[in-house]
């Protein structure tokens, strides 16, 4: 930046040297002492072990909405001495900072007041100025620790989650993460999303953003149902200039390179689920607007505000390379993140657009999905980027897999439309249905094979793809395009529906996580029919972790040979064509199928017309001549149980 005060050349040449030189002398020692002093800290710091991020705050509080914050003090800009940020020194702690995952050395907890949010808080976890921050229930335990633990295996430790009840407070301070009181009060149980308890976590949401900015700090703002995948740290760091850098929901690509994206073209929604502030005069002017609309407004959802707001004035652009645009009221620099690489539920798991520009992707957030809470775990799964504990990955019973079998002009041949997209479903359901079958009659867990789609599944009609997005047709679609995830998940009572099916992502058996004693102890099951001379029914095996079993076989026999193998950590099937000729019980056989015709949704939608959707039918082949069509009134709309 040119300053405003120019010096005419030539003018008084030697005192301005003798001025400059003196400077620059006294410039270079102040230096040298402050990076020696600066050293000399960090040294110390990392010896440290106190906790003094949980010390106790002064009495003077105040109450900003519902999170609890102290010495709440104007941000005023003071000239920078600190050296320029080095994003790989993340394993230094700050002094007092208790490295995270260490669990305290204390058997109570400490009082109420240590854990209210104050500047001091802040300061110790920030790093270069940057905090990074989550919030949640209880409900989302599992998430926050995912969450965290992605940061800590990036060297990231400048984090802080802020905890809405305090059974997710008293979890998180054991187990060594640092943690803060929302003071929310909140439920444990999981809100759902739309419902008024989700509405109240968006305005906690930007209570605390307007509780943090007025510290000084960059935020990192992020919702629990996200992952870093790579240190997003130096890349926000490009755009110096920008007040807020934000996510969107974008799915058509402005950019096939990492740049932010075009915001001219950008015609998805901004998500407020993965956005960074700095705290400039102009952000925590629309922080504050942001704030007073919700609270003024119970019926206007937090992102939508967040849009609207920033869309009052929207453009020109900053300058012509950045990207950033003058957004708001018309003085804050928002930049777009793109939506290649700070993924939505849509470009990772279904167009895979970092894969296709060769890019790496630092965020993924489960939006875009249809099961719900479990939908978005078991996504994060599929993707292998949760963290589940040990016993996730050593089931009691074993596991139960098979390798699908699907002709390829199912998968390559006719156009990609709605027959052809349920031929290829039906024909994959099919063979889950007797896996789910195999797997409850043997007590296992059964390990669900990739699933194949050819259109994609939206809430509105469609095409069968996004036009303009790079999906390509087919393409591995997860699990909730089709199946229930949340359904299956939950605990339907036995006397009505038989017992509960235990079931994996179809990823698990590659996850890194999976224990050495589960990859060893494999059996490999070749069916065979049964009039061939060497297929008989027999707990002998032709090679060691191979056997011969014949297909169409029964309840009975399936019970007598498998029992002989039931230390067996896994038993992978070579296909499920004809496996098994159903149970023998008919009373369980109906229970069975009034399970798992719940297990399966819609598709949605065709376009222009009143009715969209169309239902998954479990029992399709059961139908004679069953075609796919949506309902055609609305007595029919309904599913097929």
């Amino acid at each position: 930046m040119v300053s405003g005060n120019g010096c005419p050349e030539g003018v008084n040449t030697r005192p301005l040297f003798l001025v400059i030189y003196t400077t620059v002398t006294v410039g270079i020692v102040f230096s040298s002492l402050y990076v020696f002093s600066a050293v000399y800290s960090s040294s110390s710091s990392v010896s440290d072990s106190s906790s003094s991020w949980f010390s106790s705050p002064s009495s003077d509080l105040t109450n900003s909405g519902s999170t609890l914050i102290k010495d709440q003090e104007p941000y005023v800009t003071q000239p920078s001495t600190a050296t320029p940020p080095d994003f790989r020194r993340t394993d230094v702690h700050n002094k007092g900072e208790k490295p995270i995952w260490e669990a305290p050395d204390t058997k109570t907890m400490p009082p109420p007041e240590t854990f209210l949010l104050s500047k001091e808080l802040v300061q110790q976890r920030a790093k270069d100025n940057i905090i990074i921050v989550t919030f949640g229930n209880y409900a989302f335990m599992d998430f926050i620790l995912s969450w965290v633990k992605h940061l800590t295996d990036l060297n990231l430790s400048n984090l802080l989650v802020g905890a809405m009840d305090t059974k997710l407070l008293e979890a998180l301070y054991w187990k060594g993460i640092p943690v803060f009181d929302m003071g929310s009060h909140m439920s444990t149980v999981d809100v759902g999303w739309g419902s008024p308890t989700f509405h109240k976590m968006g305005r906690e949401k930007v209570i605390l953003i307007n509780s943090i900015l007025p510290y000084g700090f960059e935020l990192l703002m992020c919702d629990t149902d996200m992952v870093w995948l790579k240190n997003p740290l130096p890349y926000l760091a490009r755009y110096p200039e920008a007040d807020v850098l934000t996510s969107s929901d974008q799915v058509v690509p402005t950019v096939v390179d990492d740049s932010l994206d075009i915001w001219s073209q950008v015609s998805g929604a901004l998500n407020i689920g993965i956005f960074h502030w700095r705290p400039s005069q102009a952000s925590k002017k629309l922080a504050k607007e942001w704030k007073e609309m919700l609270l003024a407004d119970d019926s206007i959802w937090d992102q939508n505000g967040f849009n609207q707001l920033v869309h009052k004035r929207y453009g020109p652009a900053v300058d012509e390379d950045s990207g950033l645009v003058y957004a708001y009221d018309g003085y804050l620099k928002l930049g777009i993140l793109p939506a290649s690489i700070f993924c939505s539920g849509h470009t990772y798991f279904v167009q895979a657009m970092f894969q296709q520009f060769r890019l790496e992707p630092y965020a993924i957030h489960t939006t875009f999905q249809y099961g719900g809470t479990e939908g978005k775990r078991h996504r994060l799964r599929e993707a292998m980027v949760f963290y589940d504990p040990p016993e996730y990955f050593d089931t009691p019973g074993g596991y139960l897999s098979f390798k699908p079998s699907i002709p390829r002009n199912l998968l390559l041949e006719g156009e990609h439309n709605v027959d052809t997209h349920f031929i290829l479903i039906n024909y994959q359901m099919k063979q889950i249905r007797t896996a789910l079958a195999i797997a409850s009659l043997l007590n296992r867990t059964l390990i669900m094979p990739q699933l194949w789609c050819r259109l994609d599944r939206l809430w509105f009609g469609h095409p069968g793809v996004l036009p303009g997005s790079v999906t390509r047709q087919p393409f591995i679609c997860p699990l909730d395009h089709v199946f229930e995830v949340n359904v299956m998940l939950k605990d339907l009572p036995e006397e009505e529906f038989g017992p509960g099916i235990n079931f994996r992502e179809y990823s698990f058996l590659d996850n890194p996580l999976l224990p050495k004693q589960v990859k060893e102890s494999w059996l490999d099951v070749h069916l065979c029919k049964q009039d061939n001379e060497d297929c008989h029914a027999s707990n002998d095996t032709v090679h060691p972790g191979v056997l011969k079993f014949p297909k169409g076989s029964n309840e009975d026999t399936f019970k007598a040979i498998f029992s002989t193998f039931k230390d067996v950590k896994v038993i992978q099937f070579s296909t499920m064509q004809d496996a098994f000729l159903g149970f023998s019980d008919k009373k369980r056989e109906e229970k069975f199928r009034n399970r798992v015709k719940r297990y399966v949704g819609i598709w949605c939608c065709v376009e222009n017309t009143t009715i969209g959707h169309i239902y998954y039918d479990m029992y399709w082949d059961e139908t004679p001549d069953w075609k796919p069509h949506p309902p055609r009134t609305p007595e029919e709309d309904r599913p097929h149980f």
